[in-house]
């Protein structure tokens, strides 16, 4: 007995829907500006922060790239590694609350850095490293509003922040979650093992997603051969 024309439509337009969401939700994925590591111990002192700008578009480069440090809960110290091709711009502001340390009082800390100079093509990404001499020790999560703009004259605004238990916003800041220093050795880490982790973690998702992929399609295989086993008998 065969299978109707329209049931063997109804299995392609299926298999094909699955395979495109798969792909779709893994580009959402791995397209948003983050922050690596993602978290860090509470006053953790000098360290590294890494934000990855990727390029969305299919035509226009990354051509400037604003990160707004927060100022009420600010970092201390902070440093900007030299980038090929980009000039940073730093911009301190006057806290409105000084921060005592044992070095004595500090009245100001960065709140902005600017990249400029350079060209991310489609496709493709950046890493922007920034040194902190101390991270604060009085809040859970740091956000950095983001705004990453095109050859083009597009500006996407990476500003959004998600409450607890809502789902992510469409276009979301990157955040820093800080934690108790007991549980958090392995995230307070050299960056070049925070880096590799950070590589594995999304190679391991790159091939988790593959591996879906390759079995909708073998599944698809399969029931083509199916009907076209019965259509010959």
């Amino acid at each position: 007995m065969s299978l109707p024309r329209t049931s063997l439509r109804r299995a392609g337009l299926c298999t094909a829907l699955a395979a495109t969401a798969v792909l779709a939700a893994a580009g959402v994925a791995s397209a948003h500006v983050t922050v690596h590591p993602d978290s860090y111990a509470k006053g953790a002192t000098d360290g590294v922060l890494s934000f990855r700008v990727p390029d969305e578009s299919d035509t226009a480069s990354t051509t400037e790239v604003q990160l707004f440090l927060p100022t009420d809960h600010p970092l201390l110290g902070v440093l900007v590694s030299p980038h090929d091709g980009w000039t940073a711009k730093v911009t301190d502001t006057r806290l409105k609350t000084p921060v005592k340390t044992d070095d004595g009082t500090i009245t100001d800390a960065v709140s902005e850095i600017t990249w400029t100079g350079g060209k991310t093509g489609p496709g493709h990404y950046e890493d922007f490293d920034v040194a902190f001499g101390q991270l604060p020790d009085d809040t859970d999560r740091l956000t950095f509003k983001t705004l990453q703009t095109y050859s083009d004259g597009k500006v996407v605004r990476w500003i959004e922040a998600a409450s607890q238990g809502d789902e992510e916003p469409e276009n979301p800041a990157p955040v820093l979650k800080l934690t108790s220093a007991a549980g958090t050795s392995a995230a307070v880490g050299t960056p070049a093992a925070t880096s590799k982790a950070s590589a594995s973690d999304s190679t391991a998702r790159g091939l988790g997603v593959a591996g879906l992929v390759v079995g909708v399609l073998g599944l698809a295989a399969g029931a083509f051969a199916v009907v076209r086993s019965r259509r010959a008998r």
